[in-house]
């Protein structure tokens, strides 16, 4: 039963963008399946039941945190789920597509509930529009006409943001982003520019308790130079850059002084360049990777 987690997992975290309330999910589908079994319900396809169990708990719980998101400071990003290069991690053992990437996160946020549900069974997990119409209750040619509509959504969005799923191999990724940061570190604009997309955007999610930048910035002359500025900024307070695979896809974790969870910074390449960066330091949204830092706290937060 338990080779069905990572599955579980990715719907869970693609529906929500939150590894705590992804793994909350996916415990609950376990749970609501064993006490059904035990008043007597027979359940001959424990996977089909518990992805549907989990679908419909992630379309629950978007309902209810709609006004939570409408109202939250700043850019959002979503969790980041990371793993280090020959460690186990939550990436590890889950089935995180190229597509998860924190871009394509936030593109769904566009739609509602169940035009994520859809697009996500759909495009991203391979499932049939059969299965998909029984996982969400809806008919086939509902699922059809829902699809298409999210499918407009999404491009559009990307059109309005930037931004792609990442396409790099994990070696590749993780060479970019070796070279990608100690240029930043070293302050070597004409590196760091080579890498760059003339029209990358870089997004920050602080969530009103630590320092992030207010609105996403565009441009490689102007992210490069805010990438460099912000870089010299931590590393005098002490803060060390570790490359990782965060949500499929090259990146790092950043540590203060004394080891604890500063930032995580996910890096969207295509075609061999940096599409769009991705810096997470909401104190909240990285307490999953162990103790977090105040290098960046706001004050009386």
């Amino acid at each position: 039963m338990t080779g069905y987690r990572p599955l579980l997992f990715s719907i869970a975290y693609g529906m929500t963008g939150s590894v705590g309330d992804a793994e909350d999910i996916v415990q609950d589908a376990f749970l609501g399946m064993t006490r059904a079994r035990n008043a007597g319900t027979a359940i001959t396809d424990p996977k089909a039941y518990l992805t549907t169990t989990v679908t419909r708990l992630g379309i629950d719980h978007l309902r209810s945190a709609r006004v939570r998101r409408e109202t939250y400071v700043g850019d959002w990003l979503p969790e980041p789920v990371v793993a280090h290069a020959g460690e186990p991690g939550p990436a590890e053992h889950a089935e995180l597509a190229d597509s998860l990437s924190m871009a394509f996160l936030v593109l769904l946020e566009s739609l509602s509930p169940v035009e994520r549900a859809v697009l996500m069974l759909r495009e991203v997990f391979g499932y049939g529009y059969q299965d998909v119409a029984r996982i969400t209750g809806k008919s086939e040619v509902n699922c059809r006409q829902i699809l298409a509509r999210a499918r407009q959504r999404i491009a559009t969005g990307r059109q309005a943001r930037g931004g792609a799923p990442s396409s790099a191999r994990r070696a590749e990724g993780e060479e970019l982003a070796r070279r990608f940061f100690e240029a930043a570190e070293g302050g070597d604009m004409d590196a760091l520019l080579g890498m760059l997309a003339p029209d990358v955007v870089l997004r920050g999610d602080g969530g009103g308790k630590a320092q992030a930048i207010g609105r996403p910035a565009a441009g490689a002359p102007r992210v490069g130079k805010l990438l460099v500025a912000g870089l010299r900024r931590v590393l005098k307070l002490g803060v060390s850059v570790r490359t990782a695979w965060v949500n499929g896809g090259p990146g790092a974790v950043m540590y203060d002084a004394e080891g604890r969870v500063a930032a995580v910074v996910e890096l969207d390449v295509a075609d061999g360049v940096v599409q769009a960066v991705h810096s997470v330091v909401n104190p909240d949204k990285l307490r999953h990777l162990g103790p977090v830092s105040d290098v960046a706290r706001l004050p009386n937060t």
